[in-house]
């Protein structure tokens, strides 16, 4: 994939954390800006645990464990991105809409892109 569909796809995660951020209690975002760095952040937790801990316990992994890795990854990028406050609940809730909004318009990141064409 070229850098523009790399940017685009940011783009799109960084739309969608903020329309979470309007519909979960719990989870609020300031920015578009603050958005696009939460999805950089998140991509980048999710590829180091992947790494670590291999495919099945990753934000974008199959079952509960994966989701509950994925509400991990989303509390925890919240101290590393400014702008950004998200409660356990928050997380908990916004990993939920997320994998559901994921069902209708999928977004995979660059990395998780990257793993499928392989």
């Amino acid at each position: 994939m070229h850098f523009l569909g790399h940017v685009v796809r940011f783009i799109v995660s960084a739309l969608v954390l903020m329309v979470v951020g309007f519909i979960v209690p719990g989870f609020s975002v300031g920015g578009f800006w603050s958005a696009f760095f939460l999805a950089l952040v998140i991509a980048a937790l999710g590829w180091v645990i992947e790494g670590i801990f291999g495919k099945k316990v990753t934000p974008f992994g199959r079952g509960i464990v994966g989701f509950l890795c994925s509400a991990l990854v989303i509390w925890l990028a919240q101290f590393i991105v400014g702008g950004v406050a998200v409660s356990v609940l928050g997380a908990i809730l916004a990993a939920l809409v997320i994998g559901i909004i994921d069902l209708f318009i999928p977004v995979s990141t660059p990395y998780e892109a990257g793993r499928r064409q392989k």
